[in-house]
């Protein structure tokens, strides 16, 4: 039922003349957060991939408010929802090895404060990844009427680090905390293991993480997020996780357990295997991917 209902969501979504977008982590027991700490050389833009504070190349600057926000002044089916959007890592990550290292508090016990990502065999790193999709959902979102912060924007020289990352989405909107918070990532798994798949939050409650009251909401939004990336880009569900669902549950993430506000990790592809590796290199596929993920918090959003 819910496969079913979720693509006429975002079909009225268009239908309302809200279209989105121009054309068109790890797995259990990795590193912290998501993505993969191999990798982590510098972050070079590969072909089609948006500068930092841009979406596609060539246009012109988008607009923002203050401490990174953005909105549509033109209203339309968000307006008034506020959403954060996590671009896994930081392209200045691998400089910092001691600071990202450090030990920081996930509730069920301490993990690295990040970790640098990985990467595909030519170079392309997961935090030029993440931070090109971020760009390009935070667009359409904008298009939808959502405000939309960023956890990062390049624009600081490591980080933030995974519990910084909680607070950001949990004290969005004013301290009202955000309606919706996607972590944006690429995996870093075999060669072989292809697809997307979407990590929810398990119910974790010990020390600072109690996810009790976010687990319902953020499975909500992590099959609607799923479905809609799915449909958008052709892509499979993951094949080496989730049995075919494309869903993942996690208690080992500090992102999740610190959140207090429905929250979701995408995994985007596998940048080792070279296929997955080959669409998301691609600047028209990310394009899709984004407008895949925003369809998925606009119908999650929309009810």
């Amino acid at each position: 039922m819910l496969t079913a209902a979720v693509p006429l969501a975002a079909a009225g979504l268009l239908a309302g003349g809200w279209a989105l977008a121009g054309p068109g982590g790890a797995g259990p027991g990795g590193p912290p957060d998501g993505g993969d700490a191999r990798g982590g050389g510098p972050a070079g833009a590969s072909p089609g991939a948006s500068a930092p504070g841009g979406g596609e190349p060539g246009a012109a600057p988008s607009g923002g408010l203050p401490g990174g926000a953005s909105a549509d002044p033109s209203g339309g089916p968000l307006a008034g929802k506020v959403v954060v959007i996590d671009p896994g890592h930081n392209p200045g990550n691998f400089q910092h090895p001691d600071e990202i290292n450090k030990q920081v508090d996930i509730g069920t016990n301490r993990k690295e404060c990040d970790t640098t990502g990985t990467s595909t065999r030519d170079g392309y790193t997961e935090a030029a990844f993440t931070l090109d999709v971020a760009h390009r959902l935070r667009d359409a979102l904008r298009r939808l009427g959502a405000t939309v912060e960023l956890t990062h924007d390049a624009d600081r020289p490591f980080g933030p680090c995974i519990d910084e990352r909680a607070r950001i989405g949990n004290l969005a909107g004013g301290g009202k905390g955000a309606d919706a918070v996607v972590s944006v990532h690429a995996d870093g798994s075999a060669v072989g293991n292809r697809g997307h798949h979407v990590i929810l939050p398990g119910l974790v409650k010990e020390g600072a993480a109690d996810t009790a009251p976010i687990v319902a909401p953020s499975r909500r939004l992590g099959e609607r997020i799923e479905a809609e990336f799915a449909r958008a880009t052709g892509s499979a569900p993951a094949n080496y996780l989730g049995g075919g669902t494309g869903l993942d549950v996690r208690k080992d993430l500090g992102g999740l357990n610190l959140s207090t506000v429905p929250k979701v990790f995408v995994e985007c592809g596998n940048m080792q295997d070279p296929k997955d590796a080959a669409l998301l290199s691609d600047a028209a596929w990310r394009q899709k991917a984004a407008q895949g993920i925003a369809d998925g918090v606009g119908t999650y959003l929309l009810g």
